[in-house]
């Protein structure tokens, strides 16, 4: 079971990582006391701080990959070469039946 201090560690990790790549920037002088542009406002929010403390932002990433993954062997399923054979089969039952009303 995933619970919050498994995620809890896991953001840090990823967020310790980007750190060190360099994708995630650190804290850069001072901040602007209210951020005006759009990019001002996404540098400053404290993003791994809520996937790290709030439980909706902390499942939210886990949600995305479970459901993915449902959905697509859903989707493998019933587009299954059999499944889409019997489909066609029924449809064919119902466009006959129809034609000779």
């Amino acid at each position: 079971m995933v619970t919050p201090n498994v995620l809890q560690v896991f953001y840090s990790v990823v967020e310790k990582t980007l750190r060190e790549v360099g994708i995630l920037a650190g804290k850069s002088g001072r901040h602007m006391k209210f951020p005006y542009t759009l990019s001002a406002k996404i540098a400053q929010f404290p993003m791994f701080h809520y996937m790290k403390y709030n439980n909706i932002w902390m499942y939210y990433p886990l949600g995305w990959v479970v459901g993915f993954y449902l959905f697509s062997k859903i989707h493998n399923v019933v587009n299954s070469d059999a499944n889409v054979r019997s489909w066609a089969e029924s449809q064919r039952k119902i466009a006959e039946k129809e034609a000779h009303h």
